[in-house]
């Protein structure tokens, strides 16, 4: 059975709302490697007290530990919200194949930030995005009551 994006956004979206269920920003990775997930991550800041603790930091760490290397050049990043400029400059740093984004950040995302990825690396963007904004708006809407 061959899985596509669609199911691996779906599986970062499940990463994302147990970020929601922890009252994290909803924001949740996973990193695939020959159509298998090998890391899953979810924001984790405030739980940790660690304003590294994003999503995908989890994932790359994961992933790195898995593989047993630093590199994640055969990997895809399936993310449920752009990354910032932090995750865009770790990201970089791991030389990983593909980015597959779901919510575009137009204030805090990496690309809007002038941030660059490896040259090698290539970006999709806009899978499940309705959904991703979905769970970062009803989280958003429920710490401004």
């Amino acid at each position: 059975m061959e899985f596509d994006d669609l199911f691996f956004m779906k599986q970062a979206l499940l990463e994302a709302e147990k970020a929601l269920d922890k009252d994290e920003v909803p924001v949740g990775a996973v990193i695939v490697v020959n159509q298998r997930i090998i890391a899953r991550g979810h924001n984790l800041i405030e739980n940790l007290n660690d304003v590294t603790a994003h999503a995908e930091m989890q994932a790359i760490t994961s992933a790195s530990n898995f593989l047993n290397g630093k590199f994640l050049e055969d990997c895809t990043l399936y993310v449920t919200l752009e990354p910032c400029s932090m995750c865009g400059g770790a990201l970089y740093w791991t030389r990983i194949a593909r980015v597959v984004i779901g919510a575009m950040d137009f204030n805090r995302g990496y690309s809007s930030l002038g941030i660059k990825l490896y040259h090698r690396t290539i970006v999709s963007n806009g899978i499940l995005a309705d959904d991703s904004q979905k769970l970062l708006n009803e989280f958003f809407k429920k710490r401004r009551k």
